[in-house]
């Protein structure tokens, strides 16, 4: 998905600052506006940027917020260090965050560093949320458990006009 300056008005909208480093609309919601976005590994002004997926819709940055005030990351975190298969399909997630951020550039400071605690903690819901949208279920299993968790956080009209 490209990124048009309609895209990046109402990313600007969204985020109440000037976007930085957006490659592309990764992910937009219902309404058709962007709610994910894929950024560059390295800003404009040369700062590495790890987070290749970064969450822009406020209505879901403020519902992950009371997810993560909940305690489901500690919670999630715990299963990590015990489920095999989860703490397998997450570090997969992980490496498809790397795969993903390396076809847009390689940056040698943030090498082999995702985003969100990835590969064995959990830190950013925002950030694996953003994750499991731009890629669709199935690819980050804590990012699709903290999207089901928050249920159809799309369903009324946006917030952000232009």
């Amino acid at each position: 998905m490209s990124v048009s300056d309609e895209d990046l008005a109402i990313i600007e909208a969204q985020l109440g600052r000037t976007p930085r480093g957006v490659a592309e609309v990764a992910w937009r919601c219902p309404c058709g506006k962007p709610a994910v976005v894929k950024t560059e590994p390295r800003l404009e002004n040369g700062t590495p940027f790890p987070t290749t997926y970064y969450l822009t819709c406020p209505r879901a940055v403020s519902a992950i917020g009371t997810l993560e005030a909940s305690g489901m990351m500690a919670e999630m975190t715990e299963r990590l260090e015990t489920d095999e298969e989860l703490a397998a399909k997450y570090c997969a997630a992980h490496e498809s965050y790397l795969a993903d951020r390396e076809k847009l550039g390689h940056v040698e400071e943030i090498a082999g560093i995702s985003a969100g605690g990835m590969p064995t903690r959990v830190k950013c819901l925002h950030v694996l949320v953003g994750h499991s949208l731009a890629k669709g279920p199935g690819v980050n299993p804590l990012g699709d458990e903290a999207l089901e968790a928050l249920g159809e956080w799309w369903q009324r009209p946006c917030e952000v006009e232009l």
